[in-house]
C-alpha cells in the first residue's frame, strides 16, 4: 500500500520552542499544523505554512480542545455546538494564512483529547464532521485506523467527507486497536528498531502488533510520527526510507 508520512508541527509558542520543524519538514509528505488552542500563535502559524509550501508539503489543520496549558491532551466538557465553533475558528486561522501564501488545507486531524474523543464518540465525531462539511466538503478528515474504519466511513460520508486512516509510527496499540494511554509508561516507543519494524511491517504485510503481541491488520493512508518525541527527527528519516 502507499503509504504517507505526516507529522505533528507548528506547536512552538512564544518564545517556546517545541520539535525541529526546519529539519524535519523536507522529509515529511503531509504536516499537522497546531492552530492556536492547544499550542501555535499568529507568526508560528504564519512560518509553518510558509515552510511547508517551501518543501512541498501537503497542510492539514491540528485543531483541539482550548488547552494551552495541557497541550490539548486533557479532555473538556464541551457541547456538540461548541465543538463544531471550535472547529471552525481554528480552521478560519490556518486558513487566512494558507490564502495569503497561495496555499490550502486539504485535511483536518484532531489532536490530543479531542481526537480520542473523536474516536470513542459519535456525537464529537459528527459535530467534527459537520464543522469540516460547512467549511469546505474538500477537505478530509484523518482518523485513526483502528477495527471499526468501515463504521467511521459510513458516518463520514453522510457529511460528504472522505476520511484518512493513520497509524502510528511511535505509539503503542492495545488489542483492540486503541492506543495505550500517555498515563502508561509504555505509551511511547523509543526504540528506533521498533519502529521500523512496524513500519515495514504495515507497508509489506498490512499489520502492526499490540503491545501483548497480537497482530492489528490495519489499513492505512498515512503514518505518523510526533514532532515533540525526543527522536522525531531520526524516526521521520528512518520510517521516510522504509517507505521508500
Amino acid at each position: 500500500m502507499a503509504i504517507r508520512l505526516n507529522c505533528d508541527m507548528g506547536e512552538s509558542f512564544g518564545i517556546w520552542k517545541m520539535g525541529n520543524d526546519e529539519e524535519i519538514m523536507p522529509f515529511i509528505d503531509m504536516a499537522n499544523l497546531a492552530c492556536g488552542f492547544h499550542a501555535s500563535d499568529a507568526v508560528t502559524m504564519s512560518r509553518s505554512v510558509i515552510l511547508a509550501k517551501k518543501y512541498n508539503v501537503s497542510i492539514g489543520a491540528h485543531p483541539s480542545y482550548h488547552d494551552l496549558l495541557g497541550f490539548g491532551r486533557r479532555t473538556m466538557v464541551c457541547s456538540l455546538e461548541e465543538i463544531k465553533s471550535i472547529i471552525l475558528y481554528q480552521l478560519g486561522a490556518l486558513n487566512a494564512f494558507c490564502k495569503a501564501n497561495g496555499t490550502f488545507i486539504s485535511y483536518v486531524k484532531p489532536h490530543g483529547a479531542l481526537y480520542n474523543d473523536m474516536m470513542r464518540d459519535e456525537n464529537i465525531f459528527k459535530a467534527i464532521l459537520n464543522a469540516v462539511s460547512s467549511f469546505d466538503k474538500n477537505i478530509k478528515v484523518m482518523v485513526l485506523s483502528g477495527l471499526r474504519n468501515e463504521e467511521y466511513e459510513y458516518t463520514a460520508k453522510l457529511y460528504d467527507i472522505n476520511l484518512l486512516f493513520e497509524v502510528f509510527a511511535d505509539r503503542n496499540y492495545n488489542d483492540d486497536g486503541t492506543l495505550v494511554s500517555r498515563m502508561q509508561e509504555n505509551a511511547v516507543i523509543d526504540e528506533e528498531l521498533d519502529v521500523i519494524s512496524r513500519v515495514i511491517n504495515l507497508k509489506d504485510k498490512n499489520f502492526i502488533t499490540s503491545i501483548n503481541g497480537h497482530k492489528l491488520f490495519l489499513k492505512c493512508d498515512s503514518i505518523c510520527v510526533h514532532g515533540d518525541n525526543e527522536k522525531a527527527l531520526d524516526f521521520v528519516k528512518l520510517v521516510r526510507k522504509a517507505l521508500i
